[in-house]
């Protein structure tokens, strides 16, 4: 049981410990039962049918849990699948997660470096306590949840290497534009997205929380701020220029933003945001195909199907 979703290939027979991301419950044009099932390690995911499902693998198919998979490895519509045979218990208490999370390609503890360093950098008081008073509650949930269910940074840690990546990118721009305060820019941008801590349930098998899907992580933090604010008794602007970066960093208000952005740090903020979600997004679909093919259109990029250019040969 030593493979690994990426190293699967076209006709190979498997009986490996995967965890299971999605089941869906179907029936054929025969009228059989089927589930459709997405599995996953730490290297990647892939699709799954089990033909002829009785209750028991309905069951023992639940979304969040390992099982153990015997199946068949094919190829439909150029893209790898299994054909399930069996699907079987394993005891749950001795998973070690960690290996059917998706990895994150920096290690946590670089991340974690250049996160104290940005926040020991910043010296404005109110940025700097209303940052350590939100990081200090979230902390452990912040330093190894993604960033979403799918689509971007959707990796164990995805939600700090978002962030430091955003920080880095942050960081270059205000060097160039001297106006821009890198204080509050900074804090904007680390604490963006620390509402999906709520608004998601985790690193494995995520999904949306009921606070998440009722309220999200905008209003989820413009909240957070403004405990954190009252709590420190800090007044003043930097509570209320935080609060408009959070409620504006969407940047349209048909992608869930209120307000659209109405300062410099705001704007930065989301095409900082914005371009990094859509790199990451572009960065797992190029991994899927090989050089001089398209991609499978990205609904998060209006549709469109990308080119994967050839290396230049020296």
């Amino acid at each position: 049981m030593d493979n690994y979703v990426e190293t699967l290939k076209e006709g190979q027979k498997i009986d490996m410990n995967l965890l299971i991301t999605n089941s869906v419950k179907g029936v054929s044009n025969a009228g059989s039962p089927y589930l459709s099932i997405t599995f996953q390690d730490k290297t990647g995911s892939i699709d799954g049918k089990k033909w002829d499902a009785n209750e028991l693998d309905a069951v023992v198919a639940e979304s969040g849990k390992v099982v153990r998979v015997v199946a068949d490895v094919i190829e439909y519509r150029g893209v790898h699948q299994l054909k399930v045979l069996q699907i079987s218990e394993v005891d749950q208490t001795q998973v070690d997660f960690v290996r059917f999370c998706i990895a994150c390609p920096v290690p946590q503890e670089t991340l974690l470096q250049k996160l104290h360093n940005y926040i020991n950098g910043i010296k404005n008081e109110d940025c700097k306590t209303i940052l350590n008073h939100i990081l200090n509650k979230y902390y452990d949930r912040f330093i190894v949840y993604p960033a979403a269910s799918k689509n971007h940074h959707c990796c164990l840690s995805g939600l700090l290497y978002h962030t430091i990546s955003m920080a880095d990118i942050a960081m270059m721009i205000s060097s160039y534009y001297q106006t821009i305060d890198k204080d509050v820019l900074l804090t904007g941008v680390i604490l963006h997205d620390v509402g999906k801590v709520m608004e998601l349930s985790g690193p494995i098998a995520t999904k949306y929380t009921l606070e998440g899907r009722l309220l999200g992580h905008i209003s989820i933090m413009v909240g957070e701020i403004r405990i954190a604010a009252k709590e420190e008794n800090i007044s003043g602007e930097i509570p209320l220029l935080l609060e408009h970066m959070i409620l504006s960093h969407h940047g349209n208000k048909d992608f869930g933003s209120p307000i659209l952005p109405l300062t410099r740090e705001a704007v930065v903020l989301h095409f900082v945001d914005d371009l990094d979600s859509k790199m990451n997004i572009l960065d797992k679909a190029y991994d899927d195909v090989e050089e001089g093919e398209f991609t499978q259109r990205i609904i998060a990029l209006d549709g469109r199907a990308f080119y994967k250019p050839k290396k230049n040969s020296f």
